[in-house]
């Protein structure tokens, strides 16, 4: 391999691993605000209880997450000096605003919300944790901002004599046609992480324990899926909206997303497909007539382009080469996206409707609701593969191929030494988070007494118990 593919490799693995922890920290952050505000509006502990259990949960992944983001933002100098050459004026202005705003708001204020706790009045506290919910929401979309224009650029001017690409319109990289649907794609695929990681350890304590705070775990049981339940009609109405603007700025992903050879009017969905192994034509696939001229274009004869014509189309545009994304891998990652996403939504559904009633769930259901927590999960992680490969041979569609992106001093023994490196790390990070995160679910809401935070501190206040009585 050369020193192409290892960078892409390397960019692919770390970035993949960090994603791990961003929509686990979007959702549980939300979430957490929604039972502390639950709590403050009833009075009822078992919103407090909750709320620390889950705080302490999201403190866990929020502070891996921070850790591995750090390493994406190095890469860009360490293999990828071209690319960030190129883009670096106009990725400088949302990347800047994430930082200095988003991650600042973050940082503060979860500080106080920590620390916070019976020394804060309650509702300045409550609003503490609301503002980490929207730096999380403001970090999202900077970034996402940033990524869009990697997708379809707007706002800029290349200037020739540098060799770059300089930002000319601010409004316009925030205001992208691609951020304003991914936006609310990503969060609400976010959301069906989180409420599947909610349900999913609730579902635990519940089978496992079932007379220790039963009732506390039924509420977070019950919230997780409906939060699942929601986020996927949300995931598929912005999904829907996302397909026709792919469609309308980068027609060639979604043509190798539906392994669309030939130009179709009407166009049909392929179920299922099988191709050559180089991924260059069609053998056999099912189809479903007219739904890709309605999920491309919201009409049932709209006309998609396919790849051959596309690639004819590319070739007098921007010269001799190969414009086609790895057909099968793009193919076959939108299919799990969707189809890992809509089992993730009936199994919120099933559970929902097993502990209807006061019910409580049996024994059994433990086995099949075990994939809960990790599906929605998946289904994120297949999207930006999708995402991400479907736009290659890109790095910057139209504008900048990824073979010019990577840096040219960078030698394939330092790639692999860095990779390495990398791999070691995050397998060591991996086993921290893993024990952490499963020493904390198996501890249950022990430590969660009102009188105490997240962190498990002492309460100061003057009416605390003597130490003796306390234990």
């Amino acid at each position: 391999m050369d020193t192409l593919d290892l960078a892409r490799w390397q960019f692919a693995i770390t970035t993949v691993y960090h994603f791990f922890f961003v929509p686990v920290t979007i959702s549980l952050v939300a979430i957490t605000a929604g039972l502390q505000t639950a709590w403050y509006r009833t009075g009822k502990e078992k919103y407090l209880r909750l709320t620390k259990f889950y705080g302490k949960l999201f403190l866990i992944n929020i502070a891996m997450g921070v850790v591995t983001g750090i390493v994406q933002e190095f890469q860009f100098g360490m293999n990828w000096s071209d690319y960030s050459r190129f883009v670096g004026d106009v990725f400088g202005a949302p990347l800047a605003l994430e930082g200095l705003l988003a991650f600042f708001l973050e940082s503060t204020f979860i500080g106080l919300w920590i620390f916070g706790w019976d020394r804060l009045p309650k509702l300045v506290h409550l609003g503490c944790i609301w503002v980490v919910v929207l730096g999380t929401q403001l970090s999202a979309y900077f970034i996402l901002a940033a990524n869009s224009w990697m997708q379809n650029p707007v706002g800029f001017r290349v200037n020739e004599a540098r060799g770059r690409a300089e930002l000319t319109d601010l409004w316009a990289v925030l205001t992208n046609k691609v951020v304003l649907v991914t936006y609310p794609h990503t969060i609400f695929a976010a959301f069906m992480v989180g409420g599947a990681f909610v349900a999913g350890v609730a579902l635990w304590h519940l089978v496992r324990r079932p007379d220790v705070d039963r009732d506390v775990f039924r509420t977070a049981l019950r919230l997780g899926a409906v939060i699942v339940l929601v986020a996927g009609a949300g995931v598929a109405i912005s999904g829907d909206q996302q397909g026709k603007v792919m469609t309308e700025v980068q027609p060639m992903k979604m043509a190798a997303a539906e392994a669309l050879y030939e130009t179709e009017k009407p166009a049909s969905f392929s179920v299922f497909t099988v191709g050559t192994l180089d991924g260059s034509r069609e053998i056999y696939s099912l189809k479903v007539p007219y739904l890709l001229s309605f999920l491309a274009t919201g009409t049932f004869d709209g006309e998609v382009q396919g790849i051959n014509s596309l690639q004819e189309a590319y070739e007098q545009l921007y010269g001799p080469g190969s414009y086609n994304p790895n057909i099968p891998l793009t193919y076959w990652t939108f299919r799990l996206m969707i189809g890992v996403g809509m089992t993730s939504a009936v199994l919120a559904a099933w559970l929902l409707w097993v502990t209807r009633r006061g019910r409580a769930p049996s024994r059994w259901t433990v086995w099949l609701a075990a994939p809960l927590p990790l599906l929605p999960l998946a289904a994120n992680t297949f999207g930006w593969i999708f995402t991400e490969t479907g736009r290659q041979p890109w790095l910057v569609f139209g504008l900048l191929p990824t073979a010019s992106g990577v840096s040219p001093g960078t030698t394939s023994a330092e790639v692999i030494t860095s990779l390495a490196g990398f791999t070691v790390l995050y397998g060591v990070l991996a086993v921290v988070e893993l024990k952490l995160m499963l020493r904390t679910i198996r501890g249950g809401l022990a430590g969660t007494d009102p009188k105490t935070g997240p962190d498990d501190a002492p309460d100061d206040s003057s009416d605390r118990k003597p130490l003796s009585f306390a234990y």
